[in-house]
């Protein structure tokens, strides 16, 4: 399915990869709605990051996922939706669930819902790689047990499951992709990568979780290029699609890497900090991707190396390290 020209509604388009993705979306041709979380303060979110111009094309709307009129009226007259609205930071998950199921699975029942009335020709649900839980093989392809470690995670799993059963039982055109880690420009302190930048630019020492944990990183404009993809595959109608690199590196050896890649080798100690670590039972110690599944019904490959997307990173969070508050925990 070809989505040049297409009305196309990004939820979530506030967001670090929404926002992203609302980018790209522009270069493709299509006509973009952009749904961001209605507040007080008027704010768009990493969309006001985008250049003035290209911003002045989104028809940005606020509302909140949660509300089923405020869904319906977002999905109104688009033709292809991609559903990234979501809460997602684990931590945070142990502290709210209610409103983790709120958002991520009523919400995500209300734009499923949406999509049905208003007949949609395409949705592309978001999931994670978090729904997998630690490897019981790697790589993980699509087939691996779902395991819900944490009440984020736990979530998720239910929002790909009323996305599988609005397939099944109403023929709704919807496609999953799952990414796994995605990093890169725009994103948030709650994120690993951020933390050790905007750390390492403003603090004798690099705070963070258990260091042994592994995780498959993806630059955000390849994971932005996946959903695109995954839109318009036909093949992609009814699956869920793993978007990753298919590498698994340590917390502890990226600390390191991203010093070296920033001149600071040897220069910040790194620190397991207790108060950052996960319960037990709950950590996720190993997700690396299996992505054959999206190079064959979408063609996606990833095609930013790791270090060249780390620089990338590195160069915006220099530019804007007072979006960051490296002094405090950000869950």
């Amino acid at each position: 399915m070809e989505i040049a020209a297409k009305r196309v509604l990004v939820t979530g388009a506030g967001g670090f990869i929404g926002s992203t993705l609302v980018d790209a979306l522009l270069d493709q041709g299509c006509q973009v709605r952009a749904l961001v979380r209605y507040n007080s303060a008027g704010s768009w979110g990493a969309l006001e990051q985008l250049e003035s111009g290209r911003l002045a094309r989104v028809e940005v709307v606020q509302g909140n996922v949660e509300d089923p009129f405020s869904v319906s009226r977002a999905v109104d007259g688009c033709e292809v939706v991609f559903h990234l609205a979501a809460l997602i930071a684990i931590p945070y998950s142990y502290r709210a669930p209610q409103s983790y199921v709120a958002t991520n699975v009523t919400g995500t029942l209300n734009v499923l819902e949406a999509c049905r009335t208003h007949r949609v020709d395409r949705l592309v649900h978001t999931s994670t790689s978090e729904t997998y839980g630690t490897a019981q093989y790697c790589p993980i392809d699509e087939k691996h047990p779902l395991q819900g470690q944490s009440p984020y995670s736990a979530t998720k799993i239910a929002a790909d499951k009323l996305a599988e059963s609005y397939y099944r039982s109403f023929d709704l055109p919807v496609a999953t992709l799952r990414p796994f880690n995605t990093f890169g420009p725009r994103q948030s302190a709650r994120a690993i990568i951020p933390t050790i930048i905007s750390q390492a630019l403003s603090r004798a020492d690099i705070r963070l979780g258990s260091l042994s944990p592994v995780r498959d990183l993806t630059f955000v404009k390849d994971t932005a290029a996946a959903f695109i993809a995954i839109a318009k595959s036909d093949a992609a109608v009814g699956q869920v699609v793993n978007c990753g690199n298919g590498k698994g590196l340590a917390v502890g050896a990226l600390a390191e890497r991203i010093l070296r890649l920033m001149g600071m080798e040897g220069e910040r100690a790194i620190v397991a900090d207790e108060t950052r670590i996960r319960p037990e039972k709950s950590e996720v110690f190993e997700l690396v991707c299996d992505n054959s599944l999206a190079h064959r019904v979408a063609g996606w490959r990833p095609s930013v190396s790791l270090d060249d997307g780390l620089l990338e990173t590195i160069s915006y969070i220099r530019a804007n390290l007072t979006r960051y508050k490296a002094d405090l925990y950000n869950v």
